[in-house]
């Protein structure tokens, strides 16, 4: 059952309201954004968003900017290497440099009102409640359960919300967590998945930006209110046979991350 603060949730996003007069078309209005990015829409220009990128984080914070979100929080630790290539679209083939710094110079070719902030390290209990208290949103895509875990925690902390995002093979996953609202990570796996340990199926591009795009969506929807998003749910897709579907993942009530009380 969707509770009071749920349907608030899905009737007037995170942050309740946009503009006045300000249509949320002109949100995705590129040729719009790129003549006059600062005067069209002031209070999605104050929104910031934190990308833990992989893949699906690049292109997410690329649609994000180009919607014209305010400012980035980039999160990304080493360079890049001849494997990135292949997902990371950000990237300008320069093997060895970092990857964060060359998503920054990409980003910012395509829309240069955008501040952005980088961060050239993992995600740690030491950075996370930093990174997630400095931003609107965030959006998870990291591959391994240490670090999802930590910004979950981090978000629940911060009352922040957080697209989450994944890839096995492929098939992606995504879900929101909304704090004390719907399901944490912990909540949908409070123990390490072993089958994420044993890819049989290098990460492809295309699926990676399937992710991407979706990811960035329901980030402009719990932020502007348009729109429904997932609430308790996850999306789960196969492009072996392009089936997509919803699961219901329940709150655990009794969760040690997100419960209340």
């Amino acid at each position: 059952m969707v509770d009071a603060q749920a349907n608030e949730i899905l009737t007037h996003g995170i942050h309740r309201f946009l503009a006045d007069g300000v249509q949320y078309r002109d949100l995705l209005d590129i040729g719009k954004a790129i003549e006059k990015w600062s005067d069209w829409c002031p209070v999605w220009s104050d929104y910031a968003a934190a990308a833990v990128k992989r893949g699906e984080g690049a292109l997410a914070a690329l649609y994000l900017a180009a919607a014209g979100i305010g400012r980035l929080v980039l999160v990304h630790a080493g360079a890049v290497t001849v494997s990135n290539m292949n997902r990371q679209i950000l990237m300008k083939n320069r093997v060895g440099m970092s990857r964060v710094v060359q998503a920054k110079e990409t980003i910012r070719e395509m829309n240069p009102a955008v501040a952005i902030d980088i961060f050239d390290e993992r995600i740690t209990d030491r950075n996370a409640s930093g990174l997630a208290g400095s931003v609107q949103i965030a959006l998870s895509a990291r591959p391994n359960f240490e670090e999802r875990r930590v910004l979950n925690k981090a978000c629940i902390e911060k009352g922040i919300p957080m697209v989450e995002a994944a890839m096995n093979g492929m098939e992606g996953y995504l879900f929101n967590v909304i704090p004390r609202v719907a399901s944490c990570v912990h909540c949908v796996y409070p123990e390490d998945d072993p089958c994420w340990k044993e890819l049989e199926f290098p990460v492809l591009g295309a699926v990676s930006g399937m992710l991407g795009c979706m990811m960035a969506l329901e980030a402009i929807k719990l932020l502007t209110g348009y729109g429904k998003p997932l609430l308790s749910e996850m999306l789960i897709y196969n492009t072996l046979d392009m089936d997509f579907r919803k699961v219901k993942i329940p709150r655990n009530e009794e969760c040690e991350v997100c419960r209340t009380g």
